[in-house]
């Protein structure tokens, strides 16, 4: 069932004036109404229904500022005692949000991404308003004005104090993470020798190292 201006309509013809974010779980889990779709993976952890279910809860909030939002991906590990989330969700318009938390407990770690995100949402509010001027961004979700009457912080245009220029070269992902860190640099940009494709190699936060590939 979809969410419309008068509530939610269940079966048996009742109507709940709630928005999909705020019904019971019991009825979001038996698909009665739309949600975002999730892929849950852990890493020396085990993804049991109950923490499953959390995660896509408490995620599942940021979907209420979209109208369309594409499959949310969470990555749950544990290492070195640290619990690590990590959320990046799709929008419309090919935009990313994405978070990363790390605490000393799961829960909690979910619970801090998500505030994350939705900082970031907020601090955005505006851009995030113009960009999606025809509709998609639910701005009142915000309780505030999609565009403000005065400029804000969040309203100026991003400064660029730095530009380098560099040839691209031609490499394999563990060469250029060497190169990486014989500059002393948190990200490199290469080619892939191999796709001959613009990838990215950077240092995570938990000390090993990500791959951001470029494609279609």
């Amino acid at each position: 069932m979809l969410a419309n201006t008068k509530g939610i309509n269940l079966p048996g013809g009742r109507i709940i004036r709630k928005e999909p974010w705020h019904l019971p779980w019991s009825i979001i889990r038996k698909g009665m109404c739309r949600m975002a779709t999730f892929t849950v993976r852990g890493k020396n952890i085990e993804i049991t229904p109950s923490l499953r279910e959390y995660v896509e809860k408490r995620v599942g909030k940021v979907t209420k500022y979209f109208d369309n939002v594409g499959e949310i991906s969470v990555l749950l590990t544990v290492s070195k005692g640290r619990h690590i989330v990590e959320v990046t969700v799709p929008v419309q318009g090919g935009i990313l949000l994405r978070g990363e938390e790390a605490t000393m407990d799961m829960y909690t770690s979910i619970d801090l991404v998500v505030e994350k995100l939705e900082r970031q949402i907020h601090k955005q509010k505006t851009k995030l308003a113009r960009r999606f001027r025809g509709g998609g961004f639910k701005a009142e979700a915000l309780n505030v004005p999609a565009v403000p009457e005065k400029q804000d912080e969040t309203d100026e245009e991003y400064k660029v104090v730095k530009t380098k220029r560099f040839i691209v070269k031609p490499m394999d992902t563990q060469e250029a993470i060497m190169q990486m860190n014989l500059l002393n640099h948190n990200f490199f940009v290469f080619r892939d020798s191999e796709t001959e494709e613009v990838n990215v190699v950077y240092k995570r936060t938990d000390g090993n190292y990500g791959l951001i590939e470029s494609g279609n």
